[in-house]
C-alpha cells in the first residue's frame, strides 16, 4: 500500500505539531477460539463489536503495520492509526511517507517498514499448544517467522484468570515420535501432548523470551508482547479448555501439499530448544534497571531483551515516573508506547491512562515516538501527586548498544 499524497502531507504535520510524536487509536482484534479475560479496559458490551461469529476481543495491538490474519476479517484488521485533528491514516501509511524520520535511516534502510509490534494478549483460561514457524519454515508460505516476548504488567492484572500457568516446550526425553503420535490422534479427542510438556506459574512483573519453533500454551494473564510483524503459527493441541481446536490452526501456515505430512509437521518443533533441560534459565526474565534514578523520581527497566538465534530482533521497557517528578529520557529507537497507569504529559502530548474504553473511543493512552524525537530526548512529566505514571514503550531490531542477556537479571 502506497501512502497517499494527503497521508504523507497530515502526517508530517502531525509529526511537527507533536514534536515527532504520533497519537495513536486503539487497535482491537477478536479471536473466533478463544475466551476474552476482561482486563483490556473495553466495555464489557463491546468484547463482540465485531460479530459473534468473529469471537471476542482479547487483544489489543500497539503500533502496528502488520495485519491479523485472521478468517473473514477487516480489511485494516491489526493496523493502527494516527489520529490528527479531525483526520485519522494508517502508521503504515505514516511510515511508507516518512520512514527515516519516524524509524531511523538505519531500520528504512534495512526493511523499509516498521517490522514489529506489540499487544495486550487478554484470556480467561489456556489456548492452546502452539509454535511460530521460523523464517525458513515461514517463507515457504510467503511470510515471516515469529519470535515473542512476554511480560505480566502488575497494574492489569488484577485477578489472575482461571489458569495462570504456561506450558512451555517439552519435558526432557519427550520424542519425535511422541507428538508425531499426537498429531496423528487430531479427531479422537484430547491429543495428549500436555503429557509432554511442563507448565511454569505465571508472576505479575516478570516475562519470558519465546524464540521461533517453541512450543507453548500462554496462560491466563495478561500479557505484554513485544514480537516480529507477523502473523504465523500453528496450533499442536486438540482440546483446550474442553473446547476442540480446528485442524486447520495446525496448518494455516504450511504448503498445502504438507497438510497431511506428520514427519513435516512434527519437524517444526525445534527438539533441543523444547527438550531443554534449563528451559526457565534459557528464557525467563525478570526486570533490570537501565540506570540507578530511583533518587531522581522514576526507574526505567528492561522488561523485555535477549537476544535471538544471536540477533536483537525487539526490545521493550518499562518507565515508572513518581508523583510531580519529571525526566528526559533518550532512546536509540523509535517506539511504540502504552500508559499502564496515571496520567500526565510526554513531548507536547497529555497521557491519560482509561478506565474504561467503548469500541471506537478515542483515548489518551497510546503514542508513536520517532527516531527523531526519541534521540533527542522526550519529557515525561506525571501530573499526579498521588500516584505513578507507568508506560510501557516497546523497540524494533538492533537498537541498543548495552541491551542485557538472559539470564542477567540473576547476577
Amino acid at each position: 500500500m502506497k501512502a497517499t499524497a494527503d497521508a504523507s502531507q497530515t502526517g508530517r504535520l502531525a509529526l511537527e505539531a507533536g514534536e515527532g510524536i504520533l497519537r495513536l487509536a486503539p487497535t482491537w482484534v477478536p479471536r473466533s477460539y478463544l475466551v476474552p479475560g476482561r482486563r483490556l479496559k473495553l466495555d464489557p458490551r463491546d468484547l463482540y463489536a465485531y460479530g459473534a461469529h468473529r469471537g471476542g476481543i482479547d487483544e489489543r495491538w500497539f503500533a502496528s503495520t502488520t495485519p491479523a490474519m485472521n478468517d473473514n476479517r477487516m480489511p485494516d484488521e491489526g493496523l493502527s492509526y494516527v489520529v490528527f485533528e479531525d483526520r485519522r491514516f494508517t502508521l503504515r501509511e505514516a511510515v511508507e511517507a516518512e520512514g527515516p524520520r519516524l524509524i531511523g535511516p538505519r531500520m528504512w534502510d534495512t526493511y523499509h517498514r516498521w517490522p514489529v509490534y506489540s499487544k495486550f494478549f487478554d484470556n480467561q483460561g489456556p489456548i492452546m499448544h502452539h509454535l511460530h514457524q521460523s523464517d525458513e519454515q515461514a517463507r515457504l508460505v510467503g511470510r515471516e517467522g515469529k519470535p515473542e516476548g512476554y511480560y505480566f504488567p502488575p497494574q492489569l492484572n488484577p485477578y489472575f484468570g482461571n489458569f495462570p500457568h504456561t506450558y512451555f516446550g517439552l519435558e526432557p526425553g519427550a520424542s519425535r515420535e511422541d507428538i508425531r503420535g499426537c498429531l496423528e490422534r487430531w479427531d479422537k479427542g484430547d491429543n495428549g501432548i500436555l503429557d509432554f510438556a511442563k507448565a511454569y506459574r505465571l508472576k505479575p512483573g516478570t516475562g519470558w523470551l519465546v524464540p521461533p519453533r517453541i512450543l507453548h500454551a500462554p496462560g491466563s494473564l495478561l500479557t505484554y508482547e513485544p514480537q516480529w510483524g507477523s502473523d504465523v503459527l500453528a496450533m499442536f493441541q486438540s482440546l483446550v479448555d474442553g473446547r476442540p481446536v480446528p485442524r486447520s490452526l495446525l496448518t494455516q501456515d504450511v504448503p498445502p501439499e504438507k497438510h497431511h505430512d506428520l514427519d513435516y509437521l512434527a519437524d517444526l518443533v525445534d527438539w533441543p530448544a523444547n527438550t531443554d533441560s534449563g528451559f526457565k534459565q534459557h528464557h525467563y526474565l525478570e526486570p533490570i534497571p537501565v540506570a540507578d534514578t530511583a533518587s531522581e523520581g522514576y526507574v526505567d527497566n528492561w522488561v523485555v531483551y535477549g537476544a535471538i538465534d544471536g540477533r536483537q530482533k525487539f526490545s521493550a521497557r518499562e518507565l515508572t515516573v513518581m508523583p510531580g517528578a519529571r525526566c528526559i529520557i533518550r532512546d536509540a529507537g523509535a517506539y511504540g508506547l502504552i500508559v499502564t497507569q496515571g496520567h500526565g504529559r510526554i513531548g507536547r502530548l497529555d497521557v491519560d491512562c482509561p478506565a474504561l474504553i467503548r469500541f471506537g473511543q478515542m483515548t489518551q493512552d497510546e503514542l508513536f515516538v520517532s527516531w527523531e524525537a526519541a534521540t533527542a530526548g522526550v519529557v515525561f512529566e506525571n501530573h499526579s501527586g498521588t500516584e505513578p505514571l507507568v508506560t510501557l514503550r516497546y523497540f524494533g531490531p538492533d537498537v541498543h548498544d548495552n541491551m542485557p542477556a538472559v539470564g542477567d537479571h540473576a547476577q
